[in-house]
């Protein structure tokens, strides 16, 4: 459990839990619009950073004496709930990092998706252009393993807050009972997917009651996941979610419709508290989730800068250059080499060690001296979904979780009876057999999550991450180099232009990318296009004034 100078509160009573989510509904917090457009607050109890409704819910929480994690938890149901398209409770995973005030306690929790024992590495046909035939590793019951999202939350409350699973679900009841007003992009996304969802009764009930996807400003209802919400509220846990009744009636709705999940996997599911991968630069220590989460591409490429010294090269063509071949060499070895470590050998320590990053500089060195390419290849993929929250409380404890259903509504497939959407882990799978990340049973696939909190002098300053699939490890990692590398204060850090590339040739850049820099690009042999990198959310805190800072772009 993170410090706190005041006891932890006792479980609030039926009637006072209505009450304080009213204060909440009454605070504005079912109203995202008028979130967005108020003014920049004080931080005295501390910040949660990363989606706007779950931003209030946390940061009552935390006015109200909670923890960062009491904070994050509850935001995180609550935006499981409000943010549909991007992630669910039954969405597929979740990576979280959390840090004690005095930095002696920094952890991980793995909450990612488990395949289901009958699992095979060559359980997605290909056609002849190499296409999953009807693409069911994407949508559809068999692109769905066991979420892990609730496993995670509870074991980070149980472990590190100082709130019930009860209180901290109370908003996000709300929520699913009361209904919020569908944005645009929400109501395309679910038209979009009308024909998944008339595949089966759940998605029916939910997406469809009158025949049609409701229309963008509507407000959107889901009372049979209010319902399984408040059953695991009245049990103060979500074990039966896993273990018991619940389990057995999503097993049931995956055996109905030809999925793969059994009662046995959900009962053998569990989220594990692991140690955090550590680097140190320039006075500062970055704590990341490890394997299968996103931060170990993001930590090889930061290796490979330290060993250019890149941090001290002055800006320009050539160190954006050098930094552009550290990030395709570290993703060319992402999509060829990185899976489940627990299931697949893969080479962490080689990947991570001083000589290969040596090795790694030198040739990067040359290919920027000779204004060339690395020649290799890769095989880029959108990745879309995902929020991300990053969480201080007032005495500088850190939280950072990120969530997904994986690109938007997952699988597209909602349990009948219980509201409740699952994720599309198993796409985030390689389909070929006898890679590293192919499927297999229990395994749990690479995926792009990678929550940070970085330490000064030992105490933790910076909890951030991001959200938009693929380009998260590389928009983290841009505004960790800005942070760490070149000491930039955090507007600045998460303000600094991206760029993305996931090893080959073809590189986004955003719009405000310095212009001599985009023109000079092409004729070192880089494809160049503008586009809009991931979005970052991040909290600050000062050990010595006590202030907090939140940064989202």
């Amino acid at each position: 459990m993170l410090p706190s100078p005041r006891p932890a509160p006792a479980a609030l009573t039926r009637r006072e839990a209505l009450r304080f989510t009213a204060r909440l509904t009454a605070a504005g917090f079912a109203f995202p619009s008028l979130l967005r457009s108020a003014p920049a607050p004080a931080y005295p109890h501390g910040v949660v950073r990363g989606e706007p409704t779950a931003d209030k819910i946390g940061a009552a929480v935390l006015a109200s004496g909670g923890n960062a994690v009491d904070a994050v938890v509850a935001a995180a149901l609550a935006a499981a709930v409000c943010a549909p398209a991007m992630t669910g409770i039954g969405g597929y995973g979740a990576a979280i990092m959390i840090a004690s005030a005095d930095g002696k306690k920094v952890v991980a929790i793995d909450a990612n998706s488990a395949a289901p024992a009958a699992a095979r590495a060559d359980m997605f046909p290909l056609d002849d252009k190499g296409h999953v035939r009807g693409r069911v590793n994407d949508v559809g019951w068999l692109a769905a393993g066991v979420p892990g999202i609730l496993a995670g939350l509870q074991l980070a409350l149980d472990r590190h807050g100082t709130r019930s699973f009860r209180d901290s679900v109370q908003p996000a009841i709300a929520l699913a009972r009361d209904g919020f007003p569908l944005t645009a992009a929400v109501a395309t996304t679910m038209r979009n997917l009308t024909p998944t969802f008339r595949t089966h009764a759940g998605g029916r009930a939910l997406f469809l009651p009158n025949g049609t996807t409701p229309a963008a400003g509507a407000l959107f209802r889901n009372p049979d996941l209010a319902a399984l919400l408040t059953t695991l509220a009245q049990r103060n846990s979500v074990d039966s979610f896993y273990r018991g009744d619940l389990a057995q009636r999503i097993a049931d709705d995956f055996a109905k419709n030809a999925g793969l999940v059994t009662a046995a996997d959900l009962a053998a599911y569990r989220a594990h508290e692991v140690a955090p991968l550590r680097f140190a630069w320039n006075g500062s220590e970055i704590c990341t989730a490890p394997l299968t989460a996103g931060g170990f591409t993001m930590l090889q490429c930061l290796t490979t800068l330290r060993a250019l010294d890149w941090h001290r090269q002055p800006a320009g063509l050539p160190r954006t250059h050098a930094y552009l071949e550290a990030l395709r060499l570290a993703w060319r070895d992402r999509l060829a080499l990185l899976g489940d470590p627990a299931s697949a050998s893969i080479p962490q320590e080689k990947l991570l060690s001083e000589a290969y990053a040596r090795d790694c500089a030198d040739r990067i060195r040359h290919a920027v001296k000779t204004g060339t390419l690395l020649p290799h290849s890769a095989t880029p993929r959108p990745h879309g979904g995902t929020i991300h929250l990053s969480a201080v409380d007032r005495h500088g404890n850190m939280a950072a979780i990120t969530l997904t259903h994986g690109n938007g509504f997952g699988a597209g497939v909602t349990v009948d009876g219980l509201g409740l959407t699952l994720g599309h882990g198993l796409s985030r799978f390689e389909t070929k057999p006898g890679h590293p990340n192919s499927p297999g049973p229990g395994k749990r696939p690479l995926h792009n999550m990678c929550p940070c909190i970085v330490l000064r002098d030992g105490r933790p300053v910076l909890a951030l991450g991001a959200r938009g699939g693929r380009k998260i490890p590389n928009a983290v990692l841009e505004t960790l180099t800005q942070f760490v590398a070149l000491n930039r204060p955090l507007a600045a850090a998460v303000a600094a232009p991206r760029p993305h590339t996931e090893g080959t040739s073809a590189v986004e850049l955003e719009a405000a990318w310095p212009a001599t820099e985009r023109t000079a690009l092409p004729s070192l042999g880089y494809k160049i296009k503008t586009a809009v990198s991931a979005t970052v959310s991040a909290v600050s805190f000062d050990p010595h004034s006590g202030e907090s800072r939140a940064a989202l772009r």
